[in-house]
């Protein structure tokens, strides 16, 4: 079926009257209503951006933090769960993506069926479990169990609950062959902090995830839970000492280690690691790339000495844990006490449909994709965004040109880089193929696992295949978009080329302000202080003279330090190292965004606009796309763990921007002030 016969089907079945219905008209531009004029914007440019708002806004009940792109994400989900509820009442053609869609949504949402079963659809993979007799079937059962489920160089889910994570992309020193990444794991915290830090608050966190333990164990009728759940906690312990720091994973020099499948054995011994490549389908590899090296070896140890009984009680809470939103709702509701409310401080569970719609995302993100882009991405906003783009690239490399700094061999392969990035706009050119999934309506559990199956198995294939540079990411409903140093190319999703970021009405001040700085800051990860280490053609290599890259580390020293002067708790401040690199984009992405919407005026003035200047609309478009209010717990745990720092203090970025200071009038008694030496310039 065609995504448009599929509208028409749609519309006979009279189930997309809310799809389809007019979406209320947005103001359009800068929203002056959302400003607090009586706060100076040296003195903090987000209070007087977005003050008036923060002011007025409440977080809502289901939500952790609520902001710009807490807003739109909600507009995305919202126009996904109207198509997607549309295909759950449609009888679709057997094996169709539109099939497909309709029923494991269908599935996720019948709650009644879901609690009747109970843990029926489970006693397979617990049996399993129970079984394990020794070191082989352990690690044959980890094996089995590994998901591509992480993305390093994106931050996303570092610390994977399974014991190890793998990701197949182009490999650091050959990017025209994928490479098998294996990452630490096995915690069912954020990280490794939450398990060392000798506080009260990550105590109390400790303290009430034992209780999480023991609850998920006794909801599965599983004896003596208390004490299993004290053990499985003294074990998750000692993974998480033998983890690398989040700061150290976040530097790929650190994480280029390639290993021999012989070497496992002397290198980390204590884990069966023929047999775990086996059940893991990686029995023919030759070689992988341990992004930590140091976790490896002490987790395998911990595999070896640990009695496999502690093993078989861990892995069973895990695979509770894991599938707690497709279990019966006394899982679903303890899995949200715990990470919803103790961890993020949300005191309200999002509705069901929302929680379905994301499950049939990660599941089908790209069948339903297409079919959100059909309806709500029109051709115009591709070209425009495509304009945009060539605009701000083209301001980057003037840039690049005019650093006084850099030698011409540098800036040679600088220009080299910029000039071969691909950049997808709004949605891929090829769409996944999902003929190989199989989706039944009412067996959610099944869904879920064979959608996780079918993934590892779709990259797993990547492996005999050539690199795919346009190779996308991220869905087109996501709010988001994404730098992929490896195959040195950028995606900027459908769903974030919309209001507040990108608005066909608005001037140009404004949408260069908001999208422009976006895709600025995408375009400068490539020259962050990882994106620099790779080349043009995304290998992992120093193109830079020893001058040229001192000079670029100590311009990023100071910005680290700045950050790290930010201080949301009185105990707690921003990491300037482990933000360092959104920092870097957010610097140099918005300085040529600047520069390109300078360049589009063609030496013209811009109009004043309800009493603001160009200059003024364009840095308060930027700052209002960074509003944004958070429940403490979960703005700690993103100081914590988030490789961004916090948005409040990403909306201060433009206090390293000469233009912002001529725009305001900003002067050195004002508390953001900065002396033009001390102005940041990483590019």
């Amino acid at each position: 079926m065609s995504v448009r016969s599929l509208f028409i089907a749609l519309a006979i079945a009279g189930v997309v009257a809310t799809a389809f219905a007019a979406e209320p008209e947005p103001s359009h531009g800068v929203q002056p209503q959302n400003m607090d004029v009586s706060v100076r914007p040296g003195d903090d440019f987000n209070l007087y951006a977005n003050g008036a708002w923060i002011k007025a806004t409440v977080v809502p009940p289901d939500q952790s933090s609520w902001g710009a792109f807490a807003i739109l994400n909600e507009k995305a989900a919202k126009r996904t769960a109207d198509l997607i509820a549309g295909l759950a009442l449609l009888k679709a053609k057997a094996g169709s993506d539109a099939q497909k869609i309709g029923d494991f949504y269908a599935s996720f949402m019948e709650e009644a069926g879901i609690e009747a079963k109970g843990l029926a659809p489970l006693e397979g993979e617990l049996a399993r479990i129970a079984a394990l007799n020794d070191s082989a079937s352990l690690a044959r059962h980890l094996g089995e169990t590994l998901r591509a489920d992480v993305d390093p160089l994106n931050n996303t889910n570092f610390f994977t609950e399974n014991l190890f994570g793998l990701w197949i992309a182009p490999a650091f020193s050959d990017p025209a062959h994928n490479a098998v990444y294996l990452l630490q794991g096995g915690l069912g915290l954020p990280g490794r902090e939450y398990y060392i830090a000798d506080n009260p608050r990550m105590a109390a966190i400790r303290s009430a995830y034992v209780t999480h333990i023991a609850s998920i164990l006794n909801l599965a009728g599983i004896p003596d839970a208390g004490k299993k759940a004290d053990g499985i906690m003294a074990l998750e312990t000692q993974i998480a000492a033998a983890h690398a720091s989040r700061t150290d994973s976040e530097d790929v020099l650190k994480a280029n280690n390639v290993w021999s499948r012989g070497d496992f054995r002397h290198k980390a011994p204590g884990l069966d690691w023929d047999a775990f490549f086996d059940g893991a389908s990686l029995a023919k590899q030759k070689e992988f790339v341990v992004w930590q090296p140091s976790a490896f070896s002490g987790i395998a140890r911990l595999v070896g000495d640990t009695p496999i009984e502690l093993w078989k009680t861990y892995l069973t809470f895990h695979l509770l844990n894991h599938y707690s939103s497709v279990l019966p709702k006394a899982f679903a509701a303890e899995e949200f006490a715990f990470y919803g409310t103790t961890m993020q401080g949300a005191p309200q569970q999002q509705e069901r449909w929302k929680r379905a719609v994301a499950a049939t995302n990660n599941a089908l993100g790209w069948a339903v994709g297409r079919i959100y882009v059909e309806r709500y991405f029109p051709a115009a906003a591709k070209v425009a965004a495509q304009a945009m783009v060539k605009d701000v690239i083209a301001a980057f490399g003037r840039r690049i040109d005019a650093l006084t700094w850099m030698t011409p061999g540098t800036r040679a392969k600088a220009k080299q880089k910029l000039a071969t990035l691909y950049v997808g706009i709004g949605y891929p050119d090829k769409w996944f193929d999902y003929s190989a999934l199989k989706v039944v309506r009412g067996d959610a559990i099944g869904n879920l696992r064979r959608s996780e199956r079918f993934e590892y198995a779709r990259n797993l294939a990547k492996l005999d295949k050539p690199v795919d540079d346009a190779e996308w990411c991220m869905t087109p409903q996501t709010v988001n978009a994404v730098n992929l140093p490896l195959q040195n190319a950028l995606n900027f999703p459908a769903a974030i080329l919309a209001p507040p970021f990108f608005d066909g009405l608005a001037d140009t001040a404004f949408n260069y302000g908001a999208i422009g700085a976006v895709i600025g800051h995408e375009i400068s990860h490539s020259f962050d202080d990882q994106g620099s280490q790779f080349d043009a053609a995304g290998r992992l290599s120093n193109w830079w003279t020893a001058a040229d890259f001192a000079h670029f580390k100590e311009a990023a020293t100071r910005l680290a330090e700045q950050y790290d002067a930010y201080r949301p708790f009185p105990d707690l401040a921003v990491n300037g190292r482990l933000t360092l690199s959104e920092n870097i984009a957010d610097v140099a992405g918005l300085s040529a965004a600047f520069d390109a919407w300078q360049a589009s005026l063609h030496g013209k003035a811009a109009p004043v606009l309800n009493g603001l200047t160009g200059e003024q609309r364009f840095f308060l478009a930027y700052g209002q796309t960074r509003q944004n209010v958070s429940r403490e717990a979960a703005l700690r745990q993103r100081v914590l763990t988030d490789g961004h720092a916090p948005a409040m203090y990403r909306a201060q970025t433009v206090r390293n921007i000469d233009a912002w200071y001529d725009a305001f009038g900003v002067k050195p008694d004002d508390k953001l002030y900065l002396p033009p030496d001390k102005r940041v310039r990483v590019w």
